[in-house]
């Protein structure tokens, strides 16, 4: 089980293809974090689909797809 309070503001976000962006804040399930290792979270989704599943602040899905 991945310990989610290791991750901290302004760590690196890599996807499972090692796809990352930055100068944002992300939100994202817990059940996407693959590891946290330094300052890195790395994920279970690659870099692309991770985005559609990124929520806002209040936990609200930011894409709306249909």
């Amino acid at each position: 089980m991945i310990d989610l309070s290791k991750i901290k503001e302004h760590m690196e976000v890599i996807g499972a293809d090692s796809g990352s962006h930055s100068d944002h804040h992300h939100y994202l399930s817990g059940g996407l974090v693959a590891e946290v290792e330094g300052n890195q979270v790395r994920l279970s989704a690659n870099a692309n689909n991770a985005a559609l599943l990124e929520e806002e602040e209040a936990g609200e899905a930011i894409t709306d797809l249909k």
